[in-house]
């Protein structure tokens, strides 16, 4: 992203914060793995949303009206020994000649520094209860300050959160933050989409993951948005599933929610398919219902609203009623879920009022031991997300258009056999009309096999 991106929201913020206040933000900390290794660092998203710098152990202070320079960085300095084993380090003349700080300082000299910017300001922007660590700090910067209140120096008396403001920026994006979206999204499509093509019955689940890593990274994606989660069968049912250890089998379903990252921007998508490509008849109901009712979603719908209507149309008590499925189904499932966090683009984020609506996974869940849901109905997902959307004024526009959809994408290889007789019966007795629909296909020749839907 161009460097102007960033200046420009430090602009924005310093002129919402005052000349007289100061802004404190560090960015995320490494964490270890084992022994010596750390997990693969990713900057805190507030810090690089301001600065673009990647490297850990960084602090942001924003000083507005220092006449030496307004945006100052913390960060490490160069270290040819170090760098030999961890990497380059932009050091304070990268700080300054990369990423646009008017001065930088060394890490080391946090503590020295900070209470000399703290003196004749009223007001200090942190991220409080973030980080102890650093609550404990800002309040021993300013009662460094304070103690020389008889020398006629003031300190700050006032403390404001720092991501209530820096929060609302977020939410209206520019073009090159919609363009970079827009790549993310598009890239994670394109891995569902291979994965409906390649994914068959003996496959792990962390192959399909593997699978899913790899076509993003080969698109250019460096990072993926979070674990991906790949379900199949009963493991659907478990909502953050990472474990990814188990085999895919012939006539479950499964579920995967994953999406890549691109510049610290998240895509997140879920999708629920057949590993053999065809649909039981409860996992065909219960898949066209809740693609129906995600489809027949209202654009500029606020979240609260989607929850209560979801609810509303897709209770299993209603469904039964309606004979959308089998009443002895509708009596013992799970019912509707709607696993909703997040601002398009923007995970991180917390929903609160106004906030546009982002990505919502929609979904069934039916019970996965012990119940008695009829066997064949047992133990499944389906879930799918809405496409992402930004609003633009009073409309909404989806992020992109390509859309991971069903059969169409899958391989037309040979229909998988036909289930046991025991497993048929179970869902024939569920209601009148499974029994309908179980005497019409028997009545048709070849119709043992349900066909693919349209899409």
């Amino acid at each position: 992203m161009n460097p102007s991106e960033f200046k420009r929201r430090r602009r924005q913020l310093m002129r919402m914060m005052g000349n007289d206040s100061v802004a404190i933000l560090p960015t995320a900390r490494e964490v270890i793995r084992n022994r010596d290794v750390h997990y693969e660092f990713r900057p805190d998203s507030d810090f690089y949303y301001l600065t673009g710098f990647p490297e850990p152990e960084a602090v942001l202070v924003l000083v507005p009206g220092r006449p030496q320079g307004e945006y100052i960085l913390f960060c490490r300095e160069k270290d040819p020994t170090k760098e030999l084993w961890d990497g380059y380090r932009a050091g304070l003349e990268g700080a300054v000649a990369e990423y646009g700080a008017d001065d930088a300082f060394p890490i080391t000299d946090l503590d020295d520094i900070l209470p000399g910017l703290l003196e004749e300001r009223e007001r200090v922007f942190f991220e409080m209860g973030s980080d102890p660590g650093l609550d404990k700090r800002v309040s021993d910067w300013v009662g460094q300050v304070r103690a020389r209140a008889r020398a006629g120096v003031h300190g700050p008396i006032e403390f404001l959160a720092l991501d209530h403001f820096l929060h609302d920026m977020r939410l209206y994006k520019s073009r090159s933050e919609v363009a970079t979206m827009r790549r993310a999204a598009r890239l994670s499509a394109g891995a569902h989409c291979e994965l409906m093509r390649r994914c068959q019955p003996g496959m792990y689940e962390y192959q399909l993951a593997a699978l899913f890593s790899h076509h993003c990274r080969m698109a250019g994606a460096a990072h993926l948005a979070y674990p991906s989660i790949v379900g199949g069968g009963n493991n659907a049912c478990v909502l953050h599933y990472v474990e990814n250890r188990d085999t895919l089998q012939s006539g479950d379903l499964v579920l995967i929610d994953a999406g890549c990252e691109v510049d610290c921007y998240a895509s997140d998508i879920t999708r629920t398919f057949p590993v053999s490509g065809r649909f039981s008849d409860a996992q065909r109901s219960l898949y066209e219902l809740v693609l129906e009712e995600r489809l027949g979603c209202v654009l500029d719908v606020c979240f609260a609203n989607l929850y209560r209507d979801a609810r509303q149309h897709l209770g299993w008590h209603r469904l039964g009623d309606r004979g959308r499925v089998p009443q002895d189904l509708a009596l013992h499932s799970g019912g509707f879920l709607v696993h909703a966090s997040s601002v398009a683009g923007e995970p991180w984020l917390d929903r609160g009022p106004g906030i546009p609506p982002g990505t919502e996974d929609q979904g069934m869940s039916t019970a996965r031991h012990g119940s008695t849901v009829p066997g064949a109905a047992r133990g499944f997902q389906v879930r799918q997300d809405r496409r992402p959307r930004l609003c633009f004024g009073s409309g909404a526009r989806y992020l992109w258009r390509q859309e991971p959809r069903k059969e169409p994408a899958w391989p037309r290889g040979p229909s998988p056999s036909p289930p046991p007789r025991s497993a048929r019966s179970s869902i024939s007795t569920a209601s009148p009309r499974a029994n309908q629909i179980a005497r019409r296909r028997a009545a048709s020749p070849g119709s043992s096999s349900p066909s693919p839907s349209r899409s």
